[in-house]
């Protein structure tokens, strides 16, 4: 077994608590990155920066575009990405409509943080964990933490994803998908539709749990993601 990194990255508006429940788990035996995906304003240049960061072999672990990201790397450095975890995520570019829905969410953040917090949070979880009170007090903080001028950053950085479908083929490393049964967002055909384009790919419907799996549903997560690298070590090698 050689030696690997793990990079955890979030998705839009959030921070290491999404994959804090796997980190404390990874870091038990291995190194962990929480990524930082606040700092550019597009996906390639989020996922080169990861790479100039981190050494050696990786396994990116993404959530919604923290998936997005994780891709890209794998996109841009095959030959050090050993394996992928994508929860929540997509492949497909800007959709019709789509600018003028995510600029609204922009100027919404701007007038109110907490107000594009109470606007977006609900339709992204299984309805019912929408009730939840510490749930939704702590994706609420998170929302208000990460801030409005990193929110528009991200937004413009997904308007301008790039086509995974355009280079999917060529990721040649091990892939589980995971995603929520309730996931509005990304559902898990989209998933399917990755996993029919990857040489290696596994696919993992949660149930209960929406766009927010790793939170709503973390144990199950921990779990599935760990359960998939034991059966496939010798495959990852880490």
């Amino acid at each position: 077994m050689t030696d690997c990194t793990y990079v955890l990255v979030p998705g839009l508006v959030s921070d290491a608590r999404i994959w804090r429940p796997l980190a404390d788990v990874l870091s038990r035996s291995h190194s962990v990155i929480e990524a930082d995906v606040t700092r550019d304003d597009s996906i390639a240049a989020m996922a080169g920066r990861l790479l100039d960061e981190a050494e050696g072999d990786l396994v990116a672990v993404g959530h919604s575009m923290g998936g997005r990201v994780a891709m890209e790397m794998a996109h841009q450095a095959p030959d050090r990405m050993i394996a992928l975890v994508l929860a929540n995520t997509g492949h497909n570019t800007q959709q019709p409509g789509e600018l003028a829905m995510r600029q609204s969410r922009i100027d919404l953040g701007h007038k109110s943080i907490e107000g594009l917090a109470a606007e977006w949070l609900p339709p992204m979880l299984d309805p019912a964990r929408v009730s939840d009170v510490a749930l939704m007090a702590d994706l609420t903080q998170m929302v208000i933490v990460v801030g409005a001028d990193i929110h528009e950053r991200q937004i413009r950085a997904l308007l301008g994803r790039p086509d995974a479908l355009a280079y999917l083929s060529a990721i040649t490393c091990p892939i589980l998908l995971l995603t929520g049964a309730q996931d509005k967002w990304s559902p898990e055909k989209q998933h399917r539709e990755i996993a029919e384009l990857a040489l290696d790919a596994e696919v993992q419907v949660i149930d209960h749990a929406g766009h927010f799996l790793p939170v709503e549903r973390s144990a199950e997560t921990v779990a599935a993601i760990t359960g998939w690298l034991d059966r496939r070590r010798q495959d990852i090698g880490c």
